[in-house]
């Protein structure tokens, strides 16, 4: 199951953040078609957002054909959103892993991590 977490200072709205992780929950395999996803109050009780923001992001997941909503029985998944099978990710996550650890070790923090990712995928480092 997936435990969410809402970084307020992230600047990303929250509902985005939730079906971000439920994204990711999906690629990584954490959560296959059929099973549950928290309940709207389970999201609140643990991520401190509004209700409101929860049922956003649920619905959000469910027009983009990756959870169904049943009425009394709660919210599932549906579909996966990733073309790759989660174990071809492993060996990825182990270049990956090893390359987190020498970019911090050459004193890089978190957040230079993190745009230097982006900066890639967006093709700017060409």
């Amino acid at each position: 199951m997936v435990e969410f977490h809402v970084d307020r200072g992230s600047g990303l709205p929250a509902y985005l953040q939730l079906g971000r992780q439920v994204r990711e929950a999906l690629r990584l395999g954490w959560l296959q078609p059929g099973d549950r996803l928290p309940t709207v109050r389970d999201v609140v009780a643990s991520s401190g957002v509004n209700a409101n923001t929860v049922l956003k992001a649920y619905r959000e997941l469910e027009l983009a054909g990756l959870v169904e909503a049943r009425q009394g029985s709660g919210t599932f998944v549906k579909a996966s959103p990733g073309s790759a099978a989660p174990e071809d990710f492993d060996p990825l996550r182990a270049t990956l892993a090893d390359w987190v650890t020498e970019a911090r070790s050459a004193g890089l923090e978190d957040e230079d991590i993190y745009a230097l990712l982006r900066e890639v995928l967006s093709g700017g480092a060409q």
